[in-house]
Order: C-alpha cells, then structure tokens, then sequence
C-alpha cells in the first residue's frame, strides 16, 4: 500500500459503509482552488493546508491577512487542500466539510471557524460549524454523508504531491515554493510582479 493509499485510508473506510442520495450534490470544487482575491491576477499565490494542522492554523492567522492587506488586487490568493490524514485523521472530514459548505457559497467562512476553533475539531464540531454558518443543514450534512467531494479533495492532494509538496502548509508563488513567512512570500511576489512587468 503506498503512502498516498494510508493518507485517504480514513475517508475510504468511511465510503465503503456510507449508501446516501447525492441528489442535488456536485462532485466538484466549487471555484476551483478557491481564489480570496482577483483570480486572473498575474501573481498566482497558492498555499497547500491541512485545516488541522496547526502550523497552518499560525500561517492562516498570522500570514495570509497581512498578504492580502499589503498585496490586495495584485494577487490571485489560491487555497489548496493537502489533508495529511497519517497524523492529522480529522483533517480529511474537514476538508470534504469546507467543500460542501463551499457549495453553499461558504468555503472561506468555514476554513475562518475551522481554523478559529481548530483545538475543538471533531465529527459532531464539523456539524456545529455549518450550523453556525448557516448552511441548509440537511444539504450540508448530506454532502458531508455521501463523501462527493473524496476524490477531488484527493486531486487535490495529488497534485501537491506532483508539485513535490512535502508537508502543510507549503506556499507557492506562480509555481515556485517559498519559505512560510511574510518577509520570504512579499519578496517572491514583488520579484514575480517584476518580471511579469518586464514581459509587457
């Protein structure tokens, strides 16, 4: 079994004795790596996160706001899902949790709370979270039951690992990694913005 197979072992296990009506459900992720600012920006910023990893819970906290306030508009700011189930067993659930709350226009209000009260992770939690966001609770629930969202979470998860990706949360700036921290992120993106400039 390689080690793509013990990482989703968690959510597999929980498909093959679930049977739900996917009705209304899409397998899809809803706007693609999710985009918290201009998605057709010349500088593409991509973080790869476990949403119960707490060293991203800090970059999530501490790292991101200050991106976008000081970069804003000049962007693409592109969340990615790597659930690192091995040592993290709730960060796969909570990931297929953000996709439906996703579908319901919710993605980043729920990585906000998931993260918010990351040391309160749990399967009945996962329910109070699209509670207290609002979501239609039955549809919520229901995408959560089916697992629609497993295999493009592990998509996901694939192509970090093609990008040689080796642990969360790992930042790209247009493709190349960069150090998780403000001062090493601000200079790929100033750099990469100049040599999009030159090219014009």
């Amino acid at each position: 079994m390689n080690l793509r197979h013990l990482l989703f072992l968690p959510a597999l296990l929980l498909a093959a004795c679930t049977s739900v009506d996917t009705t209304g459900l899409t397998p899809e992720l809803q706007s693609g790596p999710h985009p918290r600012s201009t998605a057709n920006a010349a500088v593409a910023v991509r973080v790869y996160s476990d949403l119960q990893c707490p060293a991203c819970k800090g970059a999530h906290e501490l790292i991101d706001p200050v991106l976008l306030q000081t970069y804003g508009a000049q962007i693409s700011f592109e969340f990615l899902h790597m659930p690192l189930s091995s040592i993290h067993p709730l960060a796969f659930p909570a990931a297929e949790a953000a996709e439906c709350a996703a579908d319901q226009g919710k993605f980043w209000e729920f990585v906000d709370l998931a993260y918010a009260e990351q040391d309160q992770i749990s399967f009945p939690m996962l329910d109070t979270w699209g509670e207290t966001l609002g979501l239609d609770t039955q549809l919520y629930r229901r995408c959560r039951a089916s697992h629609i969202k497993r295999d493009a979470i592990q998509d996901s998860f694939q192509v970090a690992r093609d990008a040689n990706v080796g642990g969360t949360p790992t930042y790209l700036v247009n493709g190349v990694q960069v150090s998780s921290t403000f001062d090493a992120l601000s200079r790929a993106i100033e750099e990469a913005g100049a040599r999009m400039r030159e090219r014009l």
